[in-house]
């Protein structure tokens, strides 16, 4: 397997922690795990939807959770009263945990449990200091700008 050296990207960067973070756990990964199976699908914009097939549990035998910048899906089967004798047993009900990294800004807006399948709804908040806006140009001969006229105002206070 082929191995990089991420060590100019932390000596070349400030703040891009999370990012060679998540290079180092995607490259350092051999096996990703097959068990369950799963969708991720953009619903619109800034919506998703994670599905994953969850025959066999309950709703109260799942988990979801956010931690970090990850959204953590497990769940564990409730031992069944009983002994069952099966002569093919083709669903798995093992015990897992899926973690899904989350970027800035992403947040979960609900879960529901249908039909087998656990979907997780995100929806992606860009903050309105983010977002791109409108600069106004207005002309400097006609009207002083507003830094001009509060360093006026200062200088008038500071008189008084």
């Amino acid at each position: 397997m082929r191995t990089f050296d991420l060590a100019p990207l932390y000596r070349a960067t400030v703040g891009f922690d999370r990012i060679a973070d998540l290079m180092d756990r995607v490259l350092a990964a051999d096996v990703q795990p097959g068990y369950p199976p799963y969708n991720i699908e953009k619903t619109a914009e800034n919506g998703y939807r994670i599905s994953i097939a969850v025959a066999g549990f309950s709703p109260e035998e799942m988990s979801v959770e956010m931690r970090d910048n990850a959204l953590i899906v497990s769940a564990r089967k409730v031992k069944e009263d009983g002994e069952r004798s099966f002569l093919h047993r083709g669903i798995a009900t093992r015990a897992f945990e899926r973690r899904f990294a989350l970027a800035d800004h992403v947040r979960v807006s609900g879960a529901t449990h249908a039909d087998g399948m656990l979907h997780i709804d995100l929806v992606r908040e860009v903050p309105e200091m983010l977002k791109p806006r409108k600069i106004e140009i207005t002309s400097t001969l006609s009207e002083p700008s507003a830094i001009e006229a509060k360093e006026a105002e200062g200088e008038g206070q500071a008189a008084a």
